[in-house]
This record gives structure tokens, sequence and C-alpha cells, in this order.
């Protein structure tokens, strides 16, 4: 038994729920804050071949806007570019977030066009194909590219296939 006066237990209970719903409510204001301050990710393009698979957010992206000449070039020069080894032998998948998708999206082998435009999510093409001279390819890598937008680039994803024979 407590030998607390009637009533001063109840009040020692509310001010606990208070300080903790206090606590509470900061702790979501300044997630919210923190949340408010980053910025919005890029959608993420991905590469599959087999097991494996590389996947990469751009900084040749300008929000669905067309992005400069001048930075397109900069992003290809970049030296931070993901790879992954490609059999000859086997698919190579491509897959882009719906997003990129919506706007219509291109493979780009060394720069050139390798397919149409497509509005789908995900592609397959024979991993020959980033290997033959006939394509453009040399030697036993290739640059390869997503540039999202039909008329304009309005983004950029580039990956290096390196040949595993």
């Amino acid at each position: 038994m407590t030998s607390l006066p009637r009533g001063r237990a109840a009040n020692g209970q509310r001010a606990a729920r208070r300080r903790r719903a206090v606590a509470t409510v900061g702790a979501v204001s300044a997630g919210l804050l923190v949340l408010s301050a980053c910025d919005k990710p890029t959608p993420i393009a991905t590469i599959t071949v087999g097991d494996n698979s590389v996947s990469s957010e751009t900084d040749c992206y300008n929000d669905g806007d067309a992005v400069k000449t001048a930075d397109l070039a900069k992003c290809l020069k970049d030296k931070d570019i993901k790879s992954i080894k490609v059999d000859p032998d086997e698919t190579v998948r491509f897959g882009v977030d719906p997003d990129i998708a919506d706007k219509g999206w291109t493979i780009l082998m060394n720069g050139q066009p390798l397919t149409d435009s497509s509005t789908k999510t995900y592609r397959t093409i024979p991993g020959s194909v980033f290997f033959n001279e006939q394509y453009g390819a040399t030697g036993n890598s290739t640059l390869v590219s997503i540039k999202e937008g039909e008329k304009t680039v309005s983004g950029l994803w580039t990956f290096k296939l390196k040949k595993d024979a």
C-alpha cells in the first residue's frame, strides 16, 4: 500500500504521460524536419546478367525536365561508372523505374541508340551484341547508357559492361 495522500499517485502518472507525449511530438517534428531537407532520390536503372545485377541512380537527372547538353557530357566522363561482367552467351536484362518508363527510354551503346524508345519497364538483349563489332563494339568492354526521354534527354544512367569469357 502507498503512503501518498489520496490522488497524488494519479497526478504523477499524468505528468509522466504528458512528458512522453511531448517527447513523442518532438521526435516526430524533428524527423519531419530532417525529411524535408532531403532531396528526392532519382529513379533507378538496373542491369542484370545471370544472378548478378548492378543498379544506379544518376547525377544527370533534372526531375523530368531536359538536362543541358554540357551536363550530359560531364556525366559521360564520370569516373565512378558501375560495371558488370557479361558472358556473351548470357542475356542482359535492363530494368527501369516506372518514372523512367513513363517518359520513354532508349538503350545507348557507346553513345549510339541500340534500341527504339520504349515505355516498358523491362527489356532484354543478347550479351553478344555488346561485344560485336557490327554494333560498334571495340575491345572487351562497352559503355551502355539508358537515356530517359524521347525528344529531349531528361536523365542518363551509364554502366560499363565487361566481357567475361
